[in-house]
């Protein structure tokens, strides 16, 4: 083991939610930072791509 000090972290979870449904319908591990997702994804509610967009915890 490593002496002292914390462990950094190396990604954290976040979740794409649907914009017109407001469904959480997917989680990704990703590095802290950057700009917020914006993705063409697959809403099942809607049966539909739809814009969805990064939120965390």
């Amino acid at each position: 083991m490593a002496k002292g000090g914390k462990a950094k972290k190396k990604a954290e979870t976040v979740f794409l939610v649907c914009e017109e449904s407001g469904d959480y319908n997917y989680t990704l591990r990703r590095k802290p930072g950057g700009e917020k997702l914006k993705l063409m994804k697959y809403c099942p509610r809607l049966r539909k791509h739809t814009q969805h967009v990064e939120k965390k915890k």
